[in-house]
């Protein structure tokens, strides 16, 4: 049952918020007899528009199909915490591929069934463009299914390796970010998924007393998750599209929606510590 829970909630989220609804219409564009989606979609794909708008970084996942028959999702979400926390480092699918058409699945249950099929109009090294029908099936019985417009993004980098160790900077967008103030601060990104975030103090560097801080790197995704010590805390996320890490220079950006609806890009720069 919690397998098939924190299935379910990557699946939506492919889908978007507007989930038990039809968006499709009689102007959705006609595909072409083969485009060799099979050899295609091997690699990482990230969610850019859904029903024609930009996909805000909190909203973002990465697809791997890692063959023609079998992909991993990475996504960090947790706006349904009575079904599961939402953390999604490498949530496996099934994938078929006929044609034009591509189902994804979770794998069986004796429970329920996530079915998100894809009939793709358009697919090069860049990007791909489908109609996204998603179907649930509990016992046997479809209880929900809805269809909308949807666009990938090819990932053609991988940072999970390059972000490891120390690293020192500051928001530096016009409109900042949620958690920062302005301040330079210390990350240290371990290999096993935790990291330490350190402030200065009088002068010197202080590690924040958390009850827990993990993160994941899924090719240009970086999702992190951590709750400070002590009663009454809860836990806080930010997600992260890598733009780059280069001469020891790393910078972010991130698509935030605010409360009204409009959106603004949040940037991050920050440089390795190497002392």
């Amino acid at each position: 049952m919690k397998k098939f829970l924190s299935w379910i909630l990557a699946a939506t989220v492919i889908c978007g918020a507007s989930v038990f609804t039809s968006c499709t219409n009689d102007d959705d564009p006609v595909a072409e007899s083969d485009l060799g989606v099979a050899e295609k979609i091997i690699g990482r794909w990230m969610n850019a528009e859904l029903a024609g708008q930009p996909v805000p970084t909190n909203q973002k996942l990465v697809m791997n199909f890692i063959s023609s028959t079998k992909a991993f999702i990475s996504a960090s979400f947790n706006d349904h915490p009575e079904t599961g926390d939402g953390w999604y480092d490498l949530v496996e699918s099934d994938v078929t591929i006929n044609g034009n058409k591509m189902t994804m699945a979770n794998p069986e249950d004796q429970y329920a069934k996530v079915v998100s099929e894809f009939t793709i109009y358009a697919i090069n090294d860049k990007e791909f463009t489908a109609i996204q029908k998603l179907t649930v099936i509990i016992d046997g019985k479809i209880q929900d299914s809805h269809e909308l417009p949807i666009r990938f993004v090819k990932v053609e980098k991988d940072y999970s390796a390059d972000i490891i160790g120390m690293w020192e900077g500051h928001s530096t967008g016009a409109e900042g970010s949620e958690f920062d103030d302005g301040e330079n601060h210390r990350w240290e990104y371990l290999l096993d998924g935790t990291f330490n975030f350190f402030r200065k103090v009088d002068g010197q560097w202080q590690i924040s007393d958390d009850a827990y801080a993990k993160y994941f790197v899924a090719g240009n995704l970086l999702c992190t998750r951590w709750k400070n010590a002590g009663i009454g805390n809860e836990e806080n996320r930010e997600w992260w599209e890598i733009e780059s890490i280069k001469d020891g220079v790393m910078k972010w950006k991130a698509l935030r929606q605010k409360e009204d609806g409009s959106t603004y890009t949040a940037t991050f720069e920050m440089k390795k510590v190497t002392e």
